[in-house]
């Protein structure tokens, strides 16, 4: 009997911090395992945390309790999983985040800003024509609404935080909106999709047409990706002149990696004298290859194999703190160590190494050399995964710290509601750090596994604390009229600005690939893309959606807290 009157202690003593950990963990896991299933081909996934939450929460309710857990302890595991998840998102997109302001950039931002602008117009529409009883709860859970229909977590977080400071304007304190985001978030899901594939139709797109522009359309573009080859000095003009007065007369970035003068193999650096017959590996950027061979000479085969003096080729990574931010110009690399990087792998991406580029830790440069040279080179660099594994979880506290107290500064003085808070703030701030934090020597590298994890913690914890607090009243919201107005407003949140949106980005002549992958990221909804990249072999998709992700999971976060403070309380 004892052993029963434990066990039963452990799901009943509300105060009993084995019981809340116990809870956590019990809707935390039935909400994955059950988030994996696939219904049509589309799952959930870790959203599902919050039906297991509210599942939960209900039968407590049910079984007489007022709560499931102490309410303070639920809103702590709240906001902390909120800020640990924004921040992460934060400093995950900040190094992109500017330079996704490029010439289509732009357009695809602007068309992201007008769509977040129309699913507020519909919502304040659908509010008025079905909810607009002078009952000031209504508002409020219209904004749950929206952000199931945009399957938008974080702005479901900014916005229950923004209420929360408007408690006292409620009877009964603020609105559980997360059942009305709950009513709405699953046929958003589908809707996402659903006007994706409608949109093929309206606009009469071929798939395989769509794949062949973008094939041409990869063999024109000009990037920074790096081009190799081998050039023999053939312009007569060249004879005599050093490697600078070269680079200075072309007035374009590439680096040669090595030379081949009169059978002798040498690390060239800005003093190199080049002779007619010269034979050399050059890399530069894809658009300045044509100019250069046109300049320099013919492209050759050469047999690096046959030298004088042994050169190695090595990917070198940068673990050294003390590197970070440098640029390849600071380092020196030709003149002090007498070798030369050619490239840089950064996120899985080769970039070409200009001398303006900023080294980050994490980053992989391939250096050209003797052996002794590129192993000084290794040393300086730090050169050790085993650096990399230790995640830098100073700069991500610090980050916390700064981000929570920009939250809490008013926009206007004397208006203290008007801030960022907890979401908005520690959201700016990681961008901030993503992009130049190592300007202040914060070393901001994280494994994607590392940051995904710590993701994926804060969301489970902020849903299943959310799930559990609003379970009580979710059954008494759903069956009322309210609960089937609810789905069906969400679903016209949902569908209406992507079918106005969609055809014009189509007729401003983006690829439907490229479309779709943007309203994903409007919606930052990951089995959208998914979808778009299971139609589509190429990169489009992922290129359009990790354009307009970052402003548009700021503007999320930012309106729904203006939202609810100027029009909620």
């Amino acid at each position: 009997m004892g052993e029963e009157n434990w066990f039963v202690k452990l799901f009943t003593q509300l105060n009993n911090p084995a019981h809340t950990a116990l809870l956590y963990a019990l809707v935390i896991a039935v909400g994955v395992y059950l988030g994996k299933i696939k219904i049509f081909g589309i799952s959930l996934g870790v959203t599902f945390v919050l039906f297991a939450g509210i599942v939960v929460g209900h039968i407590y309710h049910y079984l007489g309790y007022a709560e499931a857990a102490p309410v303070d302890t639920l809103t702590f595991i709240q906001d902390f999983g909120l800020v640990l998840f924004v921040f992460m998102i934060g400093l995950q997109v900040g190094p992109g985040f500017f330079e996704s302001f490029g010439k289509a950039g732009i357009k695809l931002n602007g068309l992201a800003v007008v769509a977040i602008l129309l699913n507020i117009g519909v919502m304040f529409v659908c509010w008025a024509i079905f909810f607009d009883t002078g009952d000031n709860t209504t508002l409020p859970m219209m904004v749950g609404t929206l952000y199931g229909a945009v399957t938008n977590t974080p702005g479901l977080g900014a916005a229950n935080e923004a209420l929360g400071s408007l408690a006292s304007h409620f009877e009964g304190g603020a609105p559980q909106i997360a059942s009305a985001y709950a009513c709405a978030y699953p046929l958003g899901v589908l809707g996402i999709i659903g006007a994706i594939i409608l949109i093929r139709y309206i606009c009469r797109v071929k798939l395989d047409k769509e794949e062949q522009a973008l094939e041409a359309e990869s063999e024109t573009k000009a990037t920074q990706k790096p081009h190799h080859m081998h050039l023999e000095v053939s312009n007569q003009y060249l004879e005599g002149k050093t490697l600078l007065q070269v680079h200075n007369f072309l007035n374009r970035d590439f680096v040669v990696s090595r030379i081949l003068h009169d059978g002798h193999v040498s690390i060239p650096n800005r003093d190199t004298v080049f002779h007619l017959g010269d034979q050399m590996y050059i890399v530069c950027p894809e658009v300045d290859y044509e100019a250069i061979v046109a300049f320099i000479g013919p492209v050759i085969e050469v047999d690096w194999a046959q030298q004088d003096q042994p050169l190695v080729s090595k990917r070198i990574l940068v673990t050294n703190s003390s590197i970070n931010g440098k640029s390849f110009r600071d380092m020196h690399f030709s003149s002090l160590y007498g070798v030369n990087v050619t490239r840089v792998t950064r996120h899985g991406m080769d970039i070409f190494a200009s001398p303006s580029l900023p080294l980050q830790v994490g980053d992989r440069i391939m250096v050209v050399g003797p052996q002794d040279a590129v192993d000084r080179v290794a040393h300086k660099m730090g050169n050790s995964i085993k650096r990399l594994d230790v995640p830098n979880i100073a700069t991500i506290f610090v980050g916390i710290i700064l981000g929570i107290i920009f939250g809490s500064l008013p926009f206007i003085p004397g208006m203290p509601l008007m801030k960022l808070g907890i979401a908005g703030g520690p959201l700016i701030i990681a961008i901030l750090i993503g992009r130049y934090g190592y300007k202040v020597k914060l070393v901001t590298y994280t494994t994607t596994s590392a940051n995904m994890m710590l993701r994926e913690i804060g969301l489970v914890l902020f849903l299943a604390s959310v799930g559990i607090k609003a379970g009580a009243n979710f059954w008494d919201t759903v069956s009322t009229t309210a609960g089937p107005l609810y789905v069906l407003t969400g679903f016209l949140i949902t569908i209406i600005p992507i079918l106005i949106i969609g055809p014009i980005a189509r007729r401003m002549k983006f690829n439907y690939f490229t479309i779709a992958g943007m309203i994903a990221g409007i919606y930052t909804d990951p089995p959208a893309l998914a979808y778009s990249n299971s139609i589509c072999s190429k990169e489009a998709p992922a290129v359009g959606y990790s354009t307009v992700y970052p402003l548009s999971m700021f503007l999320r976060i930012l309106t729904a807290q203006l939202i609810v403070i100027f029009f909620c309380g």
